[in-house]
């Protein structure tokens, strides 16, 4: 057969993801924070922008038990919660539009259609220069020249800053401070030495003892424990700061296994001690430091900022409010555009003002739908999740993304981009959105299916709350849940229990009949 060139038309089916649409699906996850970086960046670099310095009032939607009506939760004052989206268009995150199934690209010139600079768009524009911020002589927005929280903090000296100071007190020839230098670099957080000490001699070109002559001084410094291979030589060596690493201690480090497992005779005839010395010289171990690098850990406490504030209202029902506080409010500055119209020399600038009110209009654009997306998956889990408000986690559902996309018809993608760090402020405490979602366990003899959340908290409370003379095994668990509707399997409740970090019956047995 010859190979000849021909032309052919083909009609196919792809989805497009326009640089808008991935930029409206982009916002979707940014947490609050990365959301202020973002339109900082498109305020520096676009010259139709400028923020909204208008009095901030909140968007509110109420909801309601489902039992107050068939269609759904209601407001208080008896509008259907959902009607209020309505009017708003959504964005899928996977380029479909609900179950019509339209594709990204018809969306995008819908929105465009929409959206354009003389369409008449209900979104806040700017009509004056009177929205600019003042500049004051200090060189801060406002006339505010107070430095923030954040730069008031004190700086604390790290572990390598501080080794290295203390360094030239230990060691004074140039060669051991090199192998020194190279010993403190090797220190994982915990303060334990990483790697082995015959990489640190094939790169210094050094023997093995000088490399354990200039350790052995490393392990002078305070706090005692630091430059430790092993947990082992890290207890020893605080013990040696305390004068108290007498012969039957060393033993007792050497079987630390034992002491894990409380052997207590198998400790007594390894350390040749009774068994109250046993009980005291564990005492001691237990009163060390096993990571003594933490004492340089110095983690800033950021707070939480919730994204959606939640309440009770008269009557029964809830609240639901957007922090507008977090919400970065930015405008396109219609009047500046004009202006600059007016004078453009070339094609060039003309395409440039023209992609520049685009992609203004998109932002806008994207900010209002990313909050009232935000706020309707929101709604939605109040709505679920009703039960676990009311009297605690017990009560919570089992609940998966898909619940919550078919009720407000989106993709299960974009109602995970909407739970990602983004938080809600309850009377219950502040919770992460995703925090609502858990698997399902089936209820016994097909009964009611509950989450996973409600049967770790079961689970909880039973170990917490057991008699220290009847210690509670996984199969006397698994008999307590299922007198209870809960059929759990065993492994399941010790995976549950593992994660809730409560040792085995057999360990708990020790420790609540006071051994060692």
């Amino acid at each position: 057969m010859a190979l000849t060139p021909r032309l052919d038309m083909r009609q196919g089916q792809s989805l497009v993801m326009t640089p808008q649409l991935q930029q409206a699906i982009k916002l979707l996850q940014l947490s609050n924070i990365e959301l202020a970086e973002y339109v900082e960046q498109e305020l520096e670099q676009n010259p139709l922008l400028e923020r909204d310095e208008r009095e901030i009032t909140g968007e509110t939607i109420s909801e309601t038990q489902q039992r107050e009506g068939p269609d759904g939760p209601s407001d208080v004052d008896g509008t259907n919660s959902t009607d209020k989206f309505d009017s708003a268009d959504t964005i899928n995150a996977s380029g479909e539009s609900g179950s019509d199934g339209e594709t990204a690209q018809a969306m995008d010139v819908e929105i465009d259609n929409d959206y354009t600079a003389d369409s008449g768009s209900d979104l806040p524009q700017a009509t004056d220069a009177a929205g600019y911020e003042s500049w004051s002589p200090g060189g801060n927005f406002g006339g505010d020249d107070m430095p923030g929280i954040e730069q008031t903090l004190a700086s604390e000296q790290s572990m390598r800053e501080y080794l290295l100071s203390q360094l030239g007190m230990i060691i004074s020839t140039p060669q051991e401070r090199l192998i020194g230098i190279e010993l403190i670099d090797t220190l994982n957080e915990s303060g334990y030495i990483t790697g082995s000490l015959d990489s640190i001699c094939e790169r210094l070109g050094c023997d093995l003892k000088e490399v354990e002559d200039v350790l052995y001084k490393m392990q002078t410094v305070d706090p005692p424990g630091l430059f430790a291979r092993d947990l082992r030589e890290c207890l020893a060596l605080q013990l040696s700061d305390l004068n108290r690493l007498d012969p039957a201690m060393q033993k007792l480090l050497d079987n630390l296994q034992l002491m894990a497992n409380r052997d207590l005779k198998a400790l007594v005839k390894v350390c040749g001690v009774d068994s109250d010395d046993i009980r005291d010289m564990v005492d001691e171990i237990r009163a060390l430091d096993p990571k003594p690098g933490r004492a340089f850990i110095f983690d800033v406490a950021e707070t939480v900022i919730p994204d959606v504030f939640m309440k009770p209202v008269p009557g029964g029902g809830w609240s639901l409010e957007l922090n507008s506080h977090t919400l970065p409010r930015v405008l396109v500055n219609n009047r500046y555009y004009a202006e600059v119209s007016k004078h453009q020399k070339n094609d060039k600038d003309k395409q440039y003002l023209n992609e520049c009110l685009q992609s203004a209009n998109w932002l806008v654009k994207s900010l209002h739908q990313r909050a009232t997306t935000i706020l309707k998956v929101a709604s939605e889990i109040v709505s679920q999740q009703d039960g676990f408000f009311r009297k605690g986690v017990q009560a919570m559902k089992p609940l998966v993304l898909r619940d919550i996309a078919d009720v407000i018809e989106m993709h299960e993608s974009t109602v995970s981009r909407v739970t990602s760090n983004k938080y809600m402020a309850t009377p219950r405490g502040i919770f992460e959105l995703k925090y609502f979602f858990s698997s399902s366990v089936g209820g016994d003899g097909g009964g009611e299916a509950h989450s996973s959340e409600s049967i770790k908290s079961r689970i909880s409370n039973m170990i917490e709350g057991e008699d220290p003379k009847k210690i509670l095994s996984d199969d006397k668990i698994v008999e307590l849940l299922k007198g209870e509707g809960m059929d759990v399997a065993r492994r399941t409740v010790a995976k549950y229990r593992d994660a809730l970090g409560f040792p085995s019956s057999v360990q708990r047995r020790k420790e609540k009949s006071g051994a060692f």
